[in-house]
């Protein structure tokens, strides 16, 4: 498994200068949230900003901060600092560096404008027509080469970040676990599909991770609290088996079941009877997978419906727990 991290890491050691490409600060509607990052190289990019004339507008600026510094910075380093490493680097962003410059762009009665010094950019963009994006807000980007100190910062928050992850757990690696498993590899969760037979886990993306087991229900037990579970196994008696073991635990945001209204019955008739199974715990069931709004059954719709109905599940489950903790702290 090559996680999100590995490939930021492989990102940031790659020959040649990067650029930290940050949201710095956000006035009114934005396509991303303050925080929000890019890393910029001469030839790659890795994140995203939000897409849009801005990102364009950014990349291109950091890549002109980026083509004269590594000559620059190899004349000027002192001894003893690492090639990597700049004289300074500015922890947050200011209106106007000292001692920069001021750029103001075309705009039609609103300013866009870049502030640069030796060593920064700070970009404060009106998120109007007069750049072709018209969300109505204003960003502040700020753009600065990444040291070994900042790029160890970027890795730390990502490995830190990434723990917090959702897991989802896929159970079955057949044509909509495959198509399940590529979707789930785009979105912010700790993808895990779970099979019986090890060739069904062949093919699997890179930031998945593969579990081989000849008890998968047992995975069900040890997954951390707030998991959600998709189970679509090639054996029906298999589904019934795990969901009802998802089903005892009382702290998960999602257990869905691939099928037809008919299997959910034969289910639910085999779960109230044979599984000591309740009417409340049933009604947490999630089945068939991905809604019944769109009438198509192949894999990769069926898996891109069910990633977004597994999102959120995610996003409600988490709100609610916000709010529960809050009111116990106020309590």
């Amino acid at each position: 498994m090559n996680s999100k991290v590995q490939s930021l890491k492989d990102f940031l050691r790659q020959p040649g200068r990067v650029a930290l490409v940050e949201v710095a600060a956000t006035k009114g509607s934005t396509p991303r949230e303050a925080g929000a990052f890019m890393l910029v190289s001469a030839s790659a990019i890795f994140g995203t900003i939000g897409g849009g004339q801005l990102e364009f507008m950014a990349i291109d600026k950091a890549r002109q901060l980026l083509s004269p510094l590594e000559g620059e910075m190899a004349a000027k380093r002192p001894e003893g600092v690492l090639s990597g490493g700049t004289t300074r680097a500015p922890s947050a962003a200011r209106a106007t560096p000292p001692g920069g410059s001021a750029a103001t762009l075309p705009s039609r009665g609103r300013e866009a404008r870049i502030h640069v010094d030796e060593v920064c950019a700070t970009l404060d963009v009106p998120l109007g027509p007069e750049i072709g994006q018209c969300c109505g807000g204003r960003v502040e980007v700020l753009i600065r080469p990444v040291d070994a100190a900042l790029e160890q910062r970027l890795i730390s928050k990502a490995e830190a970040e990434e723990a917090l992850l959702p897991h989802v757990y896929v159970f079955g690696g057949g044509h909509v676990g495959q198509a399940l498993a590529a979707s789930l590899a785009l979105l912010p969760v700790h993808a895990v599909v779970v099979e019986t037979r090890a060739d069904a886990l062949e093919g699997m993306p890179e930031t998945v991770e593969t579990r081989l087991t000849p008890i998968p229900e047992s995975v069900v037990r040890e997954a951390p609290a707030r998991s959600a579970f998709a189970i679509l196994t090639h054996d029906h008696a298999l589904d019934f088996l795990i969901v009802a073991e998802a089903l005892k635990r009382d702290d998960t945001a999602y257990v869905g079941m691939i099928g037809s209204k008919t299997k959910k019955a034969t289910f639910k008739n085999w779960y109230l009877k044979s599984a000591e199974g309740g009417e409340a715990q049933f009604e947490r069931l999630v089945s068939p997978i991905g809604g019944s709004a769109v009438k198509d059954k192949r894999p990769p719709v069926i898996a891109a419906l069910a990633a977004a109905e597994i999102m959120t599940a995610l996003a409600s489950h988490s709100a609610k727990a916000s709010t529960a903790s809050e009111k116990a702290m106020a309590g």
